[in-house]
Protein backbone atom coordinates (compact mmCIF):
# COMPACT_ATOMS: atom_id res chain seq x y z
CA UNK A 1 0.00 0.00 0.00
CA UNK A 2 1.11 3.56 -0.67
CA UNK A 3 2.18 5.66 2.32
CA UNK A 4 1.24 9.31 2.90
CA UNK A 5 3.41 11.32 5.30
CA UNK A 6 2.97 14.89 6.55
CA UNK A 7 5.97 16.84 7.75
CA UNK A 8 6.11 18.00 11.38
CA UNK A 9 5.42 21.67 10.55
CA UNK A 10 1.75 20.86 9.99
CA UNK A 11 1.50 19.22 13.42
CA UNK A 12 1.66 22.71 14.95
CA UNK A 13 -1.85 23.28 13.59
CA UNK A 14 -3.59 19.90 13.47
CA UNK A 15 -3.14 16.15 13.74
CA UNK A 16 -1.29 14.69 10.76
CA UNK A 17 -1.97 10.98 10.37
CA UNK A 18 0.41 8.67 8.57
CA UNK A 19 -1.82 6.87 6.09
CA UNK A 20 -1.54 3.59 4.21
CA UNK A 21 -3.80 3.55 1.16
CA UNK A 22 -4.49 1.67 -2.03
CA UNK A 23 -5.60 4.88 -3.76
CA UNK A 24 -4.69 5.12 -7.47
CA UNK A 25 -4.34 8.93 -7.56
CA UNK A 26 -2.88 11.65 -5.40
CA UNK A 27 -6.30 13.18 -4.74
CA UNK A 28 -7.68 9.87 -3.47
CA UNK A 29 -4.61 9.31 -1.31
CA UNK A 30 -5.04 12.74 0.28
CA UNK A 31 -8.76 12.07 0.76
CA UNK A 32 -7.82 9.00 2.83
CA UNK A 33 -5.91 11.30 5.22
CA UNK A 34 -8.71 13.88 5.24
CA UNK A 35 -11.19 11.14 6.19
CA UNK A 36 -9.16 10.60 9.36
CA UNK A 37 -8.75 14.33 10.08
CA UNK A 38 -11.11 16.57 8.05
CA UNK A 39 -9.46 19.73 9.46
CA UNK A 40 -6.27 18.84 7.59
CA UNK A 41 -7.99 19.50 4.25
CA UNK A 42 -8.07 23.26 4.86
CA UNK A 43 -4.32 23.39 5.45
CA UNK A 44 -3.49 21.41 2.31
CA UNK A 45 -6.18 22.36 -0.24
CA UNK A 46 -7.74 25.71 -1.10
CA UNK A 47 -11.46 26.45 -1.60
CA UNK A 48 -11.35 25.05 -5.17
CA UNK A 49 -9.83 21.77 -3.99
CA UNK A 50 -6.41 22.61 -5.45
CA UNK A 51 -3.12 22.30 -3.63
CA UNK A 52 -2.42 25.55 -1.74
CA UNK A 53 0.47 27.64 -3.06
CA UNK A 54 2.40 27.25 0.19
CA UNK A 55 2.22 23.43 0.03
CA UNK A 56 4.50 21.00 -1.78
CA UNK A 57 3.88 17.32 -2.42
CA UNK A 58 6.56 14.86 -3.46
CA UNK A 59 5.53 11.55 -4.94
CA UNK A 60 8.30 8.95 -5.02
CA UNK A 61 10.96 11.65 -4.70
CA UNK A 62 9.57 13.98 -7.39
CA UNK A 63 7.39 17.04 -7.10
CA UNK A 64 3.87 16.34 -8.34
CA UNK A 65 2.86 17.68 -11.75
CA UNK A 66 -0.88 18.31 -11.33
CA UNK A 67 -1.43 20.79 -8.48
CA UNK A 68 -5.03 21.49 -9.54
CA UNK A 69 -6.57 18.11 -10.37
CA UNK A 70 -4.18 16.07 -8.21
CA UNK A 71 -4.33 13.31 -10.80
CA UNK A 72 -0.73 12.08 -10.46
CA UNK A 73 -0.75 8.27 -10.43
CA UNK A 74 0.08 6.54 -7.16
CA UNK A 75 1.62 3.07 -7.26
CA UNK A 76 0.99 0.47 -4.55
CA UNK A 77 4.50 1.05 -3.16
CA UNK A 78 4.52 4.87 -3.54
CA UNK A 79 5.63 7.26 -0.83
CA UNK A 80 3.98 10.69 -0.68
CA UNK A 81 5.36 13.53 1.40
CA UNK A 82 3.20 16.59 2.05
CA UNK A 83 5.03 19.66 3.34
CA UNK A 84 4.96 23.40 3.53
CA UNK A 85 6.85 24.99 0.66
CA UNK A 86 9.64 27.36 1.65
CA UNK A 87 10.44 30.58 -0.14
CA UNK A 88 12.72 33.47 0.44
CA UNK A 89 15.50 35.41 -0.99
Amino acid sequence: MASVFFTPQLRRFTSTPEVQTGAPTLREALEAAFAINPQLRGYVLDEQGELRKHMAVFLDGRMIRDRAGLTDAVRPDSKLYVMQALSGG
